[in-house]
């Protein structure tokens, strides 16, 4: 009888992937294609791997992560593009203090631009950020801060990320803990999400 069930449920799978669609995209699980050799067709289905979770409350979690991804990860790229411009631009200044204070109308450029945005982020949105951005700038949240700020401001900033929870001097890790968030990335680039 166990045997009956699993093919049953083999069939049943088979069946819902092919009602999804037959192209990758958003809602789409796998792309089927035809290959015709000379008197012969073969047909071939890439499938992107489906996670399996045991307990519903892992789903959720997982889509939450999707969700949260998609919303900071054009911010972190947009983070890697604008220190790259801003540090061509503090080589190309010579003095020092017009160094700081284009890097003081930078910040209050930023600000105007993105504090709408990231006042609406939630609390593990602002997490992820900070790992992305490590991620995308090769420096820690804090790294940047002392560099384009002072000591002092990274000091204050990572205070009140402390108060909150969180911490600038997080890391990316993309063999450990942050792996799940890196093949999602790779999927959100591939424009599967």
């Amino acid at each position: 009888m166990t045997g009956r069930r699993a093919i049953i449920t083999i069939i049943a799978t088979m069946l819902c992937a092919a009602a999804f669609g037959q192209r990758y995209g958003p809602g789409y699980y796998y792309q089927r294609q035809e290959v015709r050799a000379p008197g012969d067709t073969l047909v071939v289905i890439d499938m992107l791997p489906l996670p399996v979770f045991a307990k519903p409350v892992d789903l959720r979690r997982y889509q939450r992560l999707i969700r949260n991804l998609k919303i900071v990860y054009p911010i972190a790229k947009e983070a890697r593009r604008l220190l790259a411009e801003t540090e061509a631009k503090l080589d190309s200044i010579p003095n020092k203090r017009q160094q700081q204070e284009y890097v003081k109308q930078l910040e209050k450029d930023l600000k105007q631009a993105y504090t709408p945005i990231l006042k609406k982020m939630t609390f593990s949105q602002g997490k992820i950020l900070i790992k992305l951005i490590d991620r995308e700038t090769s420096r820690t949240s804090y790294e940047l801060v002392r560099e384009l700020r002072g000591k002092f401001s990274a000091f204050f900033w990572q205070g009140i990320a402390r108060l909150f929870g969180a911490n600038l001097k997080d890391q990316y890790d993309k063999e450990g803990e942050d792996r799940v968030i890196e093949q999602l990335i790779i999927y959100y680039e591939a424009g599967l999400l």
